[in-house]
């Protein structure tokens, strides 16, 4: 068997310092070359490359070393986190986008009464007059007619209520150009809400990684390149759909 016998070769691989620590236990001096290797495989290369300039449009490449992450932090937590932020964006997109005003986003509206929100549902009886118009019935909460008639002005579906007594008419919006671009913005804040959380989670992680003790300076700045690299994943993936989206509602083709 092929026997190393020098540290700094083993340091010029490049091995995180608390992973080797775990996996060299004998020698400090005498390490083999299977056991490099097998610690080199542990390593998943989501790519890293100097001489390869960054892609437009996607994340920079670098190496994530899963083990040395989950022996330090709650990698998948993080990484749920991160995928429950761009499946809600994505539900978002599809309730609250929609080129046609539907039945099911005007359900889910939120309504602010007395510092409380609801959904309309919770306040209202909703129900399709015919295919143009869609019809509130506030009977069970008249109070908040004031309330729901903002929301629904403020909501971004382009609706025009009218109220007579404690029913509400609301005309279903033809689809105009205006009213496709005010869609196509809406999705770009939508994107930039979600695109700020998962950076909240990244960071909420890397101060937490940086208060813990028995760690070099080289691994938390390696651990911390690496969370970001994780959250610029999460961000591109969720900067695809908005892109989708938008094409979709300004009819692009």
């Amino acid at each position: 068997m092929f026997v190393i016998k020098s540290a700094p070769l083993i340091r010029s691989l490049r091995i995180g310092s608390t992973l080797s620590a775990k996996i060299f236990k004998a020698s400090p001096s005498t390490y083999t070359l299977s056991s490099v290797q097998a610690v080199e495989n542990q390593i998943r290369y989501y790519a890293k490359s100097k001489d390869k300039k960054k892609e437009k449009g996607k994340p920079a490449k670098v190496e994530i070393n899963e083990t040395l992450l989950r022996d330090v932090i709650d990698y998948d937590g993080l990484n749920t986190q991160m995928q429950k932020a761009v499946q809600q964006m994505k539900d978002d997109f599809i309730k609250n986008l929609s080129l046609r005003s539907t039945t099911g986003a005007i359900d889910s509206l939120k309504i602010s009464v007395d510092g409380k929100e609801h959904e309309l549902q919770e306040l209202a009886q909703i129900s399709r007059k015919n295919p143009k118009t869609i019809i509130i019935n506030m009977i069970a909460f008249p109070q908040t007619i004031p309330n729901v008639l903002t929301a629904l002005e403020k909501s971004g579906m382009n609706l025009n209520p009218q109220q007579d007594g404690t029913t509400l008419f609301i005309p279903i919006p033809k689809i105009t150009k205006d009213h496709r671009e005010n869609l196509s913005k809406n999705a770009k804040t939508c994107f930039i809400k979600y695109r700020d959380l998962i950076k909240d989670i990244q960071n909420n992680v890397i101060r937490k990684l940086k208060k813990k003790e028995n760690i070099s300076k080289d691994d938390v700045y390696a651990m911390q390149t690496q969370i970001t690299a994780i959250s610029d994943k999460y961000i591109c993936e969720a900067e695809k759909l908005l892109q989708s989206k938008q094409k979709e509602l300004l009819g692009d083709s």
